[in-house]
């Protein structure tokens, strides 16, 4: 006869365990997958397939030639074997870092490029992360997005520790890149320079400047970001007018309203990037659709 009392008690530590444990969850398949998440449940963590990522493409990027030629070009590098860098995108707000990553999985994806995207808090796990994916004949990118630290952060031992590679280093089919609003991946307040001398008219940084610099001077490659001027976000306005009417198959005509609109739309946003181009954009786009069809224009 079994106690009912220690079956119900069963039952209930049964149902605690479950409510912890990690899900049971599909080993991944990399010929259908080109991107995915690293999850973390309670002591473990898992890979959970991307099954939407933003259909952006290189072209659809503007103003930013030369980030896109540099960041390709270590990409290309890396799809052929060849030595390559881990990159640092920092700068600033909606000016196309992260966005740039997905154009270039989207690009290569068809040759052999895949993305796994961990948030800051779960690079601690890039061991158990590597451990997923250095057997696979893919290269990977590991991506973290829009990362900030504060000095001292597991998350940033970890980073800087795979970066440097002098205790654990990413295997050779992968990469890390990593976007940030901060150059340097950490706050700068003004008492950080205090520490700075003169030595044989050389400028040493203090202890808490170099602590700063010794994280983002392990990536390879800085790629910066910078804010538009009036003119190239004007000039990036207009070319998005025009993809976006093309899209919508019709020509919308670009004029001075259309140009002081967007001037004083980037004025009420206080930013001038190319996300509130682009925002502008689908706006004026979409609106003078909308009166061609309420004027039964088209």
């Amino acid at each position: 006869m079994f106690d009912p009392d220690l079956t119900a008690q069963l039952k209930r530590v049964l149902t605690s365990m479950e409510q912890i444990l990690p899900r049971p969850v599909p080993v991944l398949d990399w010929n259908s997958t080109v991107a995915a998440n690293w999850r973390k449940h309670s002591f473990a963590g898992y890979l959970e397939a991307l099954d939407d990522v933003e259909r952006i493409g290189l072209d659809d990027l503007l103003g930013i030639d030369e980030q896109k030629w540099v960041v390709e070009e270590n990409t290309q590098q890396f799809l052929n074997g060849l030595p390559a860098n881990n990159v640092l995108l920092w700068g600033t707000r909606g000016t196309g870092k992260s966005s740039l990553v997905r154009a270039i999985l989207n690009n290569y994806s068809a040759q052999g490029l895949r993305v796994v995207q961990v948030d800051k808090e779960d690079l601690v796990n890039l061991p158990d992360i590597v451990d997923a994916i250095k057997t696979q004949p893919y290269r990977f990118i590991i991506f973290s997005d829009d990362v900030s630290f504060e000095v001292g952060e597991s998350s940033y031992k970890m980073l800087k520790s795979a970066l440097d590679g002098s205790v654990y280093a990413p295997p050779e089919n992968a990469l890390i890149y990593v976007t940030s609003n901060r150059r340097h991946l950490l706050p700068e307040y003004e008492t950080d320079n205090r520490g700075a001398m003169l030595v044989k008219n050389e400028i040493h940084h203090g202890e808490a400047v170099e602590e700063k610099i010794s994280l983002s001077g392990r990536f390879g490659l800085w790629v910066g970001f910078h804010p538009f001027s009036q003119a190239q976000y004007l000039e990036v306005v207009r070319q998005w007018v025009g993809k976006l009417g093309a899209k919508a198959g019709t020509t919308i005509e670009w004029n001075e309203e259309g140009e002081q609109a967007a001037i004083l739309w980037s004025q009420q946003k206080g930013d001038s990037s190319g996300r509130i181009a682009y925002q502008f954009a689908n706006y004026w786009v979409g609106s003078q659709l909308l009166a061609f069809r309420k004027s039964g224009k088209s």
